[in-house]
C-alpha cells in the first residue's frame, strides 16, 4: 500500500481577497466544484492507496474534517499542528506516526496543487513508489515553464525517464540563478511531492536534521485524541525548528531520485498561476462569477460575491477580483506580490487582511450584516444536529429570530423550541445555548446590543468541540 500524507497548512495570501488566513485557498472553491484540498483527497482514492493522513493547522482542523466528510472520502487520521513549523516538522511527524511499519511507502502531497491528468499522475506515483521501495527518496519534478523564484529546483543527471539521478537540490533561488538553471536545461521544478519508505526518511532526518527528532517524538508521545483529531503537544512541537523539508533534508542528501511528472501539474500560488490552468475566453480572459468583460485581453475578472457585479472595459493584463468586503485590482505581472500587500494591510490593522465577514465554526458559520456603536447584526447558520457552547456574555445581550429550520434554545433553566419567525431574548449575563435538533440547517438573525461586542466576550461552561480559545 501507498500511504498518502496531505499537508493542509498555509494561508495562501497571494490569492487575496478570496484566500485569507481564516479560510485559505486550499479550502476555497477557486475553480468550479470541490476545493483544492478535496481534489487532493479524491486524487488518492484509488486501488493500492490507504486512507490518507491529513496534517492540518489548529485553525483548520474542523474545516479539513468537514470537507473530507462532505465528499464522503475515507480518512486515516487527522493530525493537528498546534503551531506552524513548516514542512520538515510535519513530514517528520507523519513518518514517526507510521514508524511501526518501517517498510511502508509514504506519499507526501501538498493540498493546493492542480493536476490535469489524474490517471497519468497515479501512474507516475506508482513508478515512484517502486523507486522508494528500494530505499531511495523519490521526488517528483516538472519541466520549468519559465525562470521562477517560487520553486525549489532539482538538477538531474543520468538515469532514465523513470528514475533520474538528482545531483543537486536548490531551494528557491534568486532570479539570476533561476534563469541560469532554466537555460542549462537539466533542472526540474520541485513539486514538493515525495515518496519514501518510513525507515528511509527517518534515517535521513537522523543524518541531516537530528535536532528535529526529539521534539517531534515528544509532540507525538504527548499527543491527545479528541473529536477524531490527534492533537500534537503544543510545547514539544513548538521546539521544532521552522524549516522547509527541502532545506532540512533535500539539500543535504547524497543520493536521491527524481521522476518527471508530466500530467498538467500546477502550484496555484497566485492569480497568474490560476489563470494558466482555467478555461479562458477568446481574448484570453478568465471571467468567473458575477463578472463581465468588454474589449478586455489577458485579464482576470472574478466576483466571488453574487451581489457584487464586476465589469471590465478595455483592460489588458489586469486582475480584478472581488468578495463582499474586499476588491483587488492589480497588473497581472504583480500577482506574486499580493502577499506582501496583505502584510501591509495587516500592519495597517485592516480586518480584511486575514478574515472574512463570514466566519466558519465547527457548528456552522456566522457573518456580520451590520455593525455600529453598541449594536451588531449577524446571520447565523447551525448545521443539523450541531450546537454552540453553553455560554454567557459579560457585556452584551442578544435577540434571536429564527428565519428557517428549528432551534432548541436554553436560557438559564428554561429550554424551549423555536420555529420559523419565532424569537427569543438573551439577557446580559444569562447562561444560554443554541442547538439545531432538526435535519435541515438552522438559519437565524442575531441582534447584539451592549458596550462591548467582541468575540472574546464569551464565558464557556460546556463545549462539544473542547475549545479553550474563542473559535
Amino acid at each position: 500500500m501507498i500511504y498518502p500524507v496531505i499537508l493542509a497548512g498555509g494561508a495562501g495570501a497571494r490569492l487575496w481577497p478570496v484566500s485569507r488566513r481564516s479560510f485559505p485557498k486550499q479550502f476555497a472553491s477557486l475553480m468550479d466544484g470541490p476545493s483544492l484540498f478535496q481534489r487532493t483527497v479524491e486524487r488518492v482514492i484509488a486501488p493500492g492507496f490507504a486512507a490518507p493522513t491529513v496534517i492540518a493547522a489548529e485553525d483548520y482542523r474542523f474545516l479539513a474534517q468537514k470537507q473530507v466528510a462532505d465528499i464522503q472520502a475515507p480518512l486515516g487520521q487527522l493530525i493537528v499542528e498546534p503551531v506552524a513549523r513548516n514542512t520538515a516538522a510535519a513530514i517528520l511527524v507523519a513518518a514517526l506516526a507510521h514508524k511501526d511499519t518501517p517498510d511502508a511507502v509514504l506519499l507526501i502531497l501538498p493540498s493546493d496543487h492542480h493536476v490535469e491528468d489524474e490517471r497519468l499522475f497515479l501512474r507516475t506515483v506508482n513508478k515512484a513508489a517502486g523507486v522508494a521501495r528500494k530505499g531511495l527518496i523519490a521526488a517528483l519534478g516538472v519541466q520549468p515553464a519559465k525562470a521562477s523564484t517560487e520553486y525549489g529546483y532539482l538538477k538531474v543527471e543520468g538515469g532514465n525517464d523513470d528514475a533520474l539521478v538528482i545531483s543537486r537540490y536548490a531551494e528557491k533561488p534568486e532570479s539570476r540563478h533561476a534563469e541560469a538553471m532554466v537555460a542549462e536545461g537539466n533542472w526540474l521544478w520541485n513539486t514538493g511531492i515525495y515518496l519514501f519508505r518510513v525507515d528511509t526518511i527517518l534515517r535521513a532526518f537522523e543524518s541531516h536534521a537530528p535536532d528535529l527528532i526529539g521534539p517531534a517524538e515528544a509532540a507525538l508521545a504527548l499527543s491527545g485524541e479528541d473529536l477524531g483529531f490527534r492533537r500534537l503537544d503544543r510545547k514539544a512541537f513548538g521546539r521544532c525548528a521552522d524549516l522547509p523539508f527541502g532545506k532540512a533534508v533535500m539539500e543535504n542528501l547524497d543520493e536521491c531520485t527524481a521522476l518527471h511528472l508530466a500530467c498538467g501539474w500546477a502550484d496555484l500560488a497566485d492569480w497568474h498561476a490560476l489563470k494558466e490552468v482555467c478555461e479562458t475566453d477568446g481574448a484570453d480572459n478568465l471571467v468567473a462569477g458575477n463578472a463581465s468583460a468588454f474589449e478586455c485581453t489577458g485579464s482576470i475578472l472574478k466576483s466571488a460575491d453574487p451581489d457584487t457585479k464586476i465589469v471590465g472595459m478595455g483592460l489588458k493584463d489586469i486582475v480584478a477580483v472581488a468578495t463582499d468586503d474586499g476588491i483587488l485590482v492589480a497588473d497581472l505581472s504583480h500577482s506574486s506580490d499580493v502577499g506582501e500587500m496583505v502584510d501591509t494591510l495587516r500592519a495597517e490593522g485592516a480586518v480584511q487582511a486575514d478574515g472574512f465577514r463570514r466566519c466558519y465554526r465547527p457548528w456552522g458559520y456566522y457573518e456580520t450584516l451590520s455593525l455600529g456603536e453598541r449594536f451588531q447584526v449577524k446571520r447565523i447558520m447551525v448545521e443539523p444536529g450541531a450546537k454552540l457552547s453553553l455560554q454567557s456574555h459579560v457585556h452584551r445581550a442578544e435577540h434571536w429570530v429564527v428565519v428557517s429550520g428549528a432551534a432548541r434554545v436554553t436560557v438559564n433553566e428554561d429550554v424551549r423550541l423555536l420555529g420559523e419567525n419565532e424569537s427569543t431574548y438573551i439577557p446580559l449575563g444569562a447562561v444560554h445555548r443554541l442547538e439545531n435538533p432538526g435535519k435541515l440547517p438552522l438559519h437565524l438573525i442575531e441582534v447584539q446590543s451592549g458596550c462591548y461586542l467582541g468575540e472574546d466576550d464569551i464565558v464557556r461552561y460546556e463545549d462539544d468541540y473542547q475549545r479553550d480559545e474563542v473559535l
